[in-house]
């Protein structure tokens, strides 16, 4: 079987399972963000891993009344992976597999810690609330200071968020300013196996 059409089948066994016990109308707007990651895929711009997270994340978030858009682009160059509307607020979700790139076999916790640091920083601005969406088996980590309103953060802490992101991304480098303002207020527990989301509080996932 070719990769596309595997990928497509993959995902077309999802939306039946996500398609149980659910509306019509969430079953189209599923099916609607199924044939964009299709699309997507066919550009190589997606994998599958990422994809399936993605949607079991977009029907929670549609029967929370959200209309979607999958790899939606934001100001600055940025794509977000999930972006949602809800009335008059917003949300962005990114997704978090933890993988590590083999270049830094070497260095993976400093690796993803920074690489969740500058999501945080870039793409928290963009929406009136920002989430990230993991997998049951993978715990995330990322500084408290995100937690915390802007006016408690100690600048000792954003000084140190600011070094661990100026390792690796520099192409802009992350200001002060946006990791005094940058917050998390979701984390999305994405089970894939059983189709089905838990949310949790940030504060159980950050670290000093």
């Amino acid at each position: 079987m070719a990769r596309n059409e595997k990928f497509e089948e993959d995902l077309t066994c999802l939306l039946t399972k996500l398609s149980k016990n659910t509306s019509e109308e969430t079953v189209r707007k599923l099916t609607e963000l199924k044939n964009r990651l299709i699309q997507l895929h066919l550009e190589n711009v997606v994998k599958i891993n990422h994809s399936v997270m993605e949607l079991v994340c977009a029907k929670f978030l549609v029967e929370k009344g959200y209309d979607l858009l999958v790899e939606h682009p934001l100001d600055g160059g940025l794509t977000c992976d999930l972006f949602g509307v809800k009335g008059y607020g917003s949300l962005i979700v990114e997704i978090e597999t933890g993988f590590v790139p083999p270049d830094h076999a070497l260095d993976p916790s400093v690796y993803i810690a920074a690489r969740i640091a500058s999501k945080i920083v870039r793409y928290s601005s963009h929406a009136g609330k920002f989430a990230l969406g993991m997998p049951p088996h993978y715990v995330l980590q990322f500084q408290s200071a995100f937690t915390q309103p802007p006016r408690d953060r100690k600048p000792d802490d954003l000084k140190a968020i600011k070094t661990l992101c100026d390792l690796y991304y520099q192409n802009p480098p992350v200001t002060f300013r946006e990791i005094k303002n940058a917050r998390i207020h979701i984390v999305y527990i994405i089970d894939v196996d059983q189709a089905t989301i838990r949310e949790a509080e940030p504060e159980a996932y950050a670290t000093k």
